[in-house]
């Protein structure tokens, strides 16, 4: 049995976070009696001092934004997946002091939408393009050979997704937010807005829409994914993608595969039915 060691999520504000919740069900699951996983609410400017508390019981962080960009400069290193987006979300600490930073959202987006029988896609469509539409460019690079058509609502957004296409090496067409009811029809939409933003879309879902991942997870569902639902379409939850990063991170912190995924999403679905 290994030895009981810590984890934790960082992040400013972190209040809602379900990442205690699926990675504590994992260690009891997996017999890791003494494990504990916490939050720390940590914002950019208090990172350094955190890092230099960490002692070797430590085996490793969860990060939420905008620490996965500004933990990269205190890393030892970081894998390639992190790198093509530069973030890091996931850090695992070795007893020795060593600190080696990954992405498990990327892999974790593309394990969300395989669970439900998307392997691959001519084409896609991107809602947004903030930093998780970074990660949803890179799984979809894995998985899309196609145009991938991102909608975004100002010229430096437009920018930045143009420059994520030219260093993930994928062909993506920028649109216009007005336009982004025509995303809809798309064999596969990722919407990567807050709450509240594609409500509107609702009425513009086609009679036979075919995969939504709506990166979202409370409140849930969105009015997008309870129309496409109701009109028969496939439909992704963020708690999907959530439960998906967990279990790798779980894994890569604890070196115990597989992490129990099925405990770990019934879990969060009762803290969220319980909010």
């Amino acid at each position: 049995m290994a030895a009981p060691r810590r984890a934790a999520v960082l992040g400013s504000p972190i209040a809602h976070s379900l990442s205690p919740v699926l990675h504590r069900t994992a260690y009891r699951e997996l017999g890791l009696s003494g494990w504990t996983y916490d939050r720390f609410e940590v914002d950019e400017a208090a990172l350094p001092g955190f890092f230099e508390t960490l002692g070797a019981e430590w085996a490793g962080l969860s990060l939420t934004m905008p620490l996965k960009r500004a933990v990269i400069p205190l890393l030892d290193g970081i894998s390639e997946t992190a790198a093509s987006v530069d973030a890091v979300n996931t850090v695992v600490c070795t007893r020795d002091g060593r600190r080696t930073g990954d992405n498990t959202d990327i892999p974790g987006m593309v394990a969300a939408l395989r669970e439900h029988g998307i392997d691959k896609v001519e084409a896609a469509a991107v809602l947004g393009a903030g930093a998780t539409a970074s990660s949803a460019l890179a799984a979809l690079s894995r998985i899309c050979p196609g145009e991938i058509a991102v909608y975004v609502r100002s010229e430096a957004r437009a920018a930045e997704m143009r420059q994520w296409a030219e260093r993930l090496e994928v062909s993506v067409r920028i649109a216009d937010w007005a336009d982004a009811e025509q995303a809809l029809r798309a064999p596969l939409v990722i919407s990567t807005t807050p709450a509240g933003v594609t409500d509107t879309l609702a009425r513009s879902v086609p009679e036979r829409p075919a995969a939504l991942f709506d990166v979202l997870y409370d409140p849930w569902p969105t009015t997008l994914a309870a129309r496409w639902s109701a009109y028969g379409g496939a439909v992704v939850s963020g708690l999907d993608l959530l439960v998906h990063q967990a279990v790798l991170q779980v894994e890569q912190m604890t070196g115990q595969a597989p992490a129990p995924l099925d405990a770990m999403r019934k879990a969060g679905e009762r803290a969220l039915a319980a909010r």
